[in-house]
């Protein structure tokens, strides 16, 4: 099957428009792609009539030109028959929003899709979706344009069983500063499912990352995903619903997934080098890192701070993950010492963490971060930036990001995530480095790069 058109369509059918109620969730969806994507609109319902002063079709064949994508929004049991009239006109794909179908307990007529899509090769995703977000060429989340929260175009694709979930991962990218390029929410999965996805983002020149939330698999999905996953050129990050008694219930009644045996599916993955997130913070903070660091590190930490609370913290944090932190040899720490300002080199503490103090300035953080950057001992930095030090600037992160780009270690920045902040933040930014909002969180972001063990 060809998804392009899927992600990325030149036009758009949006099938079940109500003449009298603009906010039906096909309206909005029609709404938004007119108003403020790169696509031709259509919107088709069996009355016909106008909307927005533009012709409203009765049937998808009546629209003079070829349509790439359909998204059909009407009741369940018509969902069949409307599919059947997207494939006879040659439609390249679809998405279906309408619910009503196995999570209800209506899995013959979900069959019956699946079966009309089958025979003619006609990728859809849904039913019980929102679709698809991938800016400037498609949206067909039905959540109105004042709702949603938009994050940056970026080279993260997050694909999900739930819509919700899906659309709060967004608002915590846009918070961190991922950036997207594109969003999926698959809802039942019925025909085009994770493993075809995959598929697709592994080669898609605009992806570095994939990530999912998944729910459930049906019978040997679940093995064939990991086994596809493992042979992806591109960092894979996976969130695994359904880990308890009440959530393996719960995963039922919303899309009528099989959760299986969690246990297994988790070391399987880890087996195979997949980085799995615990909890929707985790699978931002892993999205970001691989993201800007898609290689895989030993995780031999280098930390350096202006408090030594702090490197304590994040030394606890890292050999609670699994990563080290290696005591420098003496002979290391003088010349370091050596390096820094005269009104520090009394007071530092060069040994692992390298506290810095808080009489440090913004040149004491290059000498060290350089230093440690040609140090064959240490494979990833962690710097602790505290905005408040009085030698610290807001040009920082754009000079800590010139240190990366020749130096090429992996580098990550722990700074406060406020607006005062936010110079600081950008100047990472701008050089494709990840940011995190606490100690823990740029812990994290080591750690995946760690168990991202296939690249």
């Amino acid at each position: 099957m060809d998804l392009k058109r899927l992600f990325k369509p030149e036009s758009l059918a949006v099938i079940g428009v109500s003449l009298t109620n603009d906010g039906h969730p096909a309206n909005v969806v029609y709404n938004k792609n007119y108003l403020r994507h790169q696509l031709h609109v259509y919107a088709v319902n069996s009355r016909g009539g106008s909307i927005r002063g533009e012709r409203v079709y009765r049937k998808i064949a009546d629209i003079p030109q070829m349509i790439d994508l359909a998204l059909i929004a009407v009741k369940a049991e018509l969902v069949p028959s409307v599919m059947i009239e997207c494939i006879e006109a040659k439609v390249k794909g679809a998405v279906v929003v309408s619910g009503g179908f196995a999570e209800t307990g209506a899995g013959k007529l979900q069959d019956e899709l699946v079966s009309i899509a089958k025979e003619a090769q006609f990728p859809f995703i849904g039913p019980n979706c929102l679709g698809v977000f991938a800016p400037p060429y498609i949206d067909t989340f039905f959540i109105p344009s004042e709702r949603m929260v938009r994050p940056d175009n970026g080279r993260v694709a997050m694909v999900s069983q739930s819509g919700g979930v899906l659309a709060d991962q967004m608002v915590k990218c846009a918070a961190e500063g991922v950036g997207l390029s594109v969003a999926v929410s698959i809802g039942n999965k019925a025909f085009v499912k994770e493993m075809d996805i995959l598929r697709y983002f592994a080669e898609d020149p605009d992806t570095d990352v994939i990530t999912f939330y998944v729910e459930g698999f049906g019978r040997n999905e679940g093995s064939d995903f990991v086994l596809a996953a493992a042979e992806c050129r591109k960092p894979v990050i996976v969130l695994k619903a359904g880990k308890t008694p009440g959530g393996l219930k719960a995963v039922t009644s919303h899309t009528a997934s099989m959760a299986g045996d969690y246990q297994v599916f988790s070391d399987v993955m880890a087996q195979k080098g997949i980085v799995e997130a615990t909890d929707e913070f985790e699978l931002v903070s892993f999205a970001e890192a691989l993201s800007c660091y898609p290689k895989s590190i030993q995780g031999r930490v280098g930390i350096i701070t202006g408090s030594g609370g702090h490197g304590v913290l994040c030394a606890d944090a890292c050999f609670s993950h699994g990563l080290t932190v290696p005591v420098f040899k003496e002979q290391v720490q003088k010349e370091l010492t050596e390096m820094l300002s005269p009104a520090i080199r009394g007071i530092v503490s060069c040994s692992n963490p390298i506290d810095l103090t808080g009489s440090s300035g913004d040149d004491d953080f290059i000498t060290a971060a350089t230093y440690l950057s040609r140090n064959p001992d240490v494979d990833c930095i962690i710097m602790l930036l505290l905005p408040y030090l009085p030698g610290v600037t807001m040009d920082l992160g754009a000079r800590l990001g010139l240190v990366y780009q020749q130096e090429g270690k992996p580098l990550i920045a722990y700074v406060p995530h406020v607006e005062k902040y936010r110079m600081l933040v950008e100047g990472f930014n701008f050089n494709n480095m990840p940011v995190a909002h606490s100690v823990e969180d740029a812990v994290h972001m080591a750690e995946a790069m760690k168990r991202n063990r296939r690249c």
